[in-house]
């Protein structure tokens, strides 16, 4: 079931949003938002838009989202976050063209990236059991899902999930997401999981 957006709060607020009745959520960013920390480029960004909701320790989210991506690292996706030393984000991030990227946090940032083609929409899901956190990407609700990621997440950490949208080189770029949904964390068996 798709949730209402009327239980999330902004980390950084972002230039302008709007939540629809129908579901939908439209972002217009800050220039400079970004979530990185130190690896490879010495730097800590803590400072991307993240629309949160308090969530089980284990759970199944899932988000739509399309963005008009052209400029470097334009980003929009899943986030889940417990404090800015622990999180993870999922999502498009434009570096040339568009890419299904991943990014966790353990004190240190790890990134992830497959190269993707320019799909007018994408879901992206995150399962957090256990010890794990599970990540799928698929454009279509026709097609398998693509496992991404899958990476630790200390069990009973508590954290907060939702969408993120930043754009590190520029303001105003508008991203868009669709049909939210929170749920029990899927128990099916790593290799069954990617069946639509």
């Amino acid at each position: 079931m798709s949730q209402s957006w009327s239980a999330f709060e902004w980390h950084a607020e972002p230039q302008s949003w709007a939540a629809h009745t129908d579901g939908t959520l439209d972002v217009v960013t800050a220039k400079g938002g970004d979530f990185w920390r130190e690896t490879q480029y010495g730097f800590t960004h803590d400072d991307g838009h993240a629309f949160l909701r308090d969530a089980l320790d284990e759970f199944t989210a899932s988000v739509r989202v399309s963005g008009e991506y052209a400029e470097l690292y334009d980003q929009a996706g899943l986030m889940l976050r417990a404090n800015e030393r622990h999180w993870c984000k999922v999502g498009v991030e434009y570096v040339g063209r568009q890419q299904w990227s991943a990014v966790v946090t353990h004190d240190k940032s790890d990134w992830s990236v497959q190269p993707a083609e320019a799909h007018a929409e994408v879901t992206f899901r995150m399962i957090r059991r256990d010890d794990a956190l599970i990540l799928h990407a698929r454009a279509t609700d026709r097609e398998r899902w693509t496992l991404l990621r899958v990476a630790p997440f200390p069990p009973g950490l508590g954290a907060r999930v939702g969408i993120l949208a930043g754009s590190p080189g520029r303001a105003g770029f508008r991203a868009h997401f669709h049909d939210f949904q929170l749920a029990g964390p899927d128990r099916r068996p790593l290799h069954e999981l990617g069946e639509p």
